[in-house]
């Protein structure tokens, strides 16, 4: 079986790619150890995507915003970053040139994920191998070997990695990854609440835990727990009323009282950056080749954008005779997502490691680099600009 392009992982990062190559001509095959069921349509798995207004874009030109439940796209009009009991938060507005009402939307994760694989019906060049593994990785002169663990493999002139930030496919390759366990355990889940929530998304450096809340429709709001593991395990054991009580109390009852609303979800918290996005003849993509800590909301965003840019790239190429494993088209593609990547990752990981230290002196130090960049009017509207970017269209 003989493809242009074999992709390991249908997630949102594979989907898209795989999207983006549309009316390309290249043969792709997409590969996930899930079942196709299971693929089509993801179960709730708590996260809320914050948008930006480029990923919107993208995902418009595969066609899957139109697919995106109405009801579920909830506007995130402005944000808010907050430290210890400091009465100076940081806050975040379109600005005024912008043309963007908001600074972004959020949208469910299973819905965009559910909303992407509906797409592969219209991708003719396309095939989809759901519901198995792949069981060993070679790359040589010519292409690439992938070994399914039904017996099958599968040929191609270049493979793409997108399956997660524990990519089996990348360490396959023998490309390294520098890991940052944090320590801390991530709860979400949606709670509904007796105050309106505005469409203020507010990130909460509290001491001894980091709280998020992302503003849904209908009165509710996506609610983001980080504490040690152990103190989550003791959160996690209450249910019901009690349950209600201690995230009204850890939001310090800023929504009123707040009742949970949906299924809740842990997941451990580890960035991952690999060492190189390219190999000889092989890519990687999405959390394969940087998995963010959540807390600045870029990874989802990033993930879509290095989607797009590899199908540019590779598209650009096989124009001009190249071919689609073209080595500079691939350096191209690297260079453009680590000068991306690299700043995004490393600030979020001094951004954690400062704002959820709770010494005194790093204490003041937070507080007074919130209230610096509060009165720094010109580095909000940066910030701000970065998010609304596309908006125009």
């Amino acid at each position: 079986m003989r493809y242009d392009i074999a992709v390991v992982g249908a997630g949102p990062a594979g989907l898209a790619f795989a999207g983006c190559l549309a009316g390309s001509g290249l043969r792709v095959a997409l590969v996930d150890r899930q079942e196709e069921a299971a693929l089509a349509g993801p179960a709730f798995d708590g996260r809320e995507i914050a948008l930006n207004h480029r990923s919107m874009a993208i995902l418009r030109r595969l066609g899957a915003w139109e697919r995106l439940p109405e009801a579920d796209i909830s506007p995130l009009r402005r944000a808010r970053v907050m430290n210890g009991f400091s009465p100076v938060p940081l806050r975040f507005a379109p600005g005024r040139f912008s043309g963007a009402e908001t600074l972004g939307t959020l949208v469910p994760n299973h819905l965009i994920r559910r909303s992407l694989f509906a797409g592969l019906a219209g991708l003719a060049d396309t095939t989809l191998f759901a519901g198995v593994g792949v069981t060993g990785v070679t790359i040589d002169a010519e292409g690439g070997t992938l070994a399914l663990a039904d017996g099958r493999a599968l040929r191609a002139d270049l493979v793409v990695a997108a399956d997660t930030r524990f990519s089996e496919t990348r360490r396959r390759v023998g490309i390294a990854a520098n890991f940052h366990d944090f320590g801390k355990t991530m709860l979400v889940c949606r709670m509904e609440h007796e105050r309106d929530n505005e469409g203020v998304a507010q990130e909460w450096f509290g001491y001894g835990q980091t709280f998020a809340i992302l503003p849904l429709n209908n009165g509710v709001s996506g609610a983001v727990l980080t504490l040690p593991a152990m103190e989550m395990e003791a959160v996690m054991a209450l249910e019901g009323p009690a349950f209600d009580a201690e995230i009204t109390r850890r939001w310090d009852g800023r929504l009123g009282r707040m009742h949970l609303v949906s299924p809740r979800c842990t997941y451990p918290l580890v960035g991952v950056l690999a060492e190189r996005f390219v190999a000889r003849r092989f890519a990687l993509l999405g959390d394969a080749a940087v998995g963010m800590h959540p807390v600045t909301a870029h990874g989802f965003n990033l993930g879509l954008a290095g989607a797009e840019l590899l199908a540019r790239r590779l598209r650009e190429a096989v124009e001009r005779g190249r071919g689609v494993a073209d080595g500079r088209a691939l350096a191209r593609y690297e260079a453009e997502h680590r000068i991306a990547s690299l700043p995004l990752y490393w600030g979020t990981n001094t951004t954690v490691r400062v704002f959820t230290d709770d010494r005194p002196p790093l204490r003041l130090l937070r507080s007074a680099g919130l209230a610096a960049a509060e009165a720094m009017l010109p580095l909000r509207q940066v910030i701000a600009a970065g998010l609304t970017r596309g908006a125009r269209g």
